[in-house]
């Protein structure tokens, strides 16, 4: 989203910094009209309730979530971040502080052809930072590849790129400090 907003409007960017934000898989004309109908049949699941985030009994459970997701999260950072990534519900429950309507898919297709187009108009140096294990892989499964991003990244004009080792896809909460470095450095 940063990178689209960068190149759309310029000239209110002095400095760009994306966090492993990699857009999104090619797509082709030919899956629009499946994506409409899988965006409509999402709705009516969100509008019913069915895709409510899962309630946890404790602080301690989302806790464990969070370090389920990210191996590297220690006990004591997680349990910190549990205190702010959810809230108990009037019944006990804990709920993710997020919102359902995250789950449900865009109903245009993602055109890269597009996404180059305003990637040339970013004029802002950019900072884009990826993390050394390849989170484009584990979510992509090969339709999208870090191979293919870089060759994206070719339409930025002013790009650095630095990759923090030891680091999964959430770079601030493995890498803080090389991360803050890395901000400052850019920044100043």
């Amino acid at each position: 989203v940063v990178m689209m907003y960068a190149g759309a409007r310029p000239d209110r960017i002095r400095r760009l910094v994306n966090l492993e934000g990699f857009g999104m898989a090619a797509t082709r004309p030919s899956q629009a009209p499946g994506r409409l109908g899988q965006w409509l049949d999402e709705l009516h699941a969100l509008e019913k309730g069915d895709l409510d985030l899962k309630p946890y009994p404790d602080l301690a459970a989302v806790a464990q979530r969070l370090m389920k997701t990210n191996h590297r999260l220690s006990q004591d950072k997680a349990n910190w971040l549990a205190q702010h990534w959810a809230k108990p519900d009037a019944q006990g429950q804990w709920r993710i502080l997020g919102d359902a309507a995250h789950k449900v898919v865009n109903p245009y297709l993602y055109r890269v052809d597009e996404v180059l187009e305003i990637y040339k108009r970013i004029s802002a140096p950019t900072l884009v930072v990826e993390a050394s294990d390849d989170s484009l892989s584990q979510w992509w499964k090969g339709k999208f590849t870090l191979d293919e991003f870089h060759e994206r990244l070719k339409s930025v004009s002013d790009l650095k790129m630095a990759t923090l080792q030891d680091a999964g896809h959430m770079l601030h909460h493995d890498q803080a400090e090389a991360l803050a470095q890395l901000l400052e450095d850019f920044l100043a």
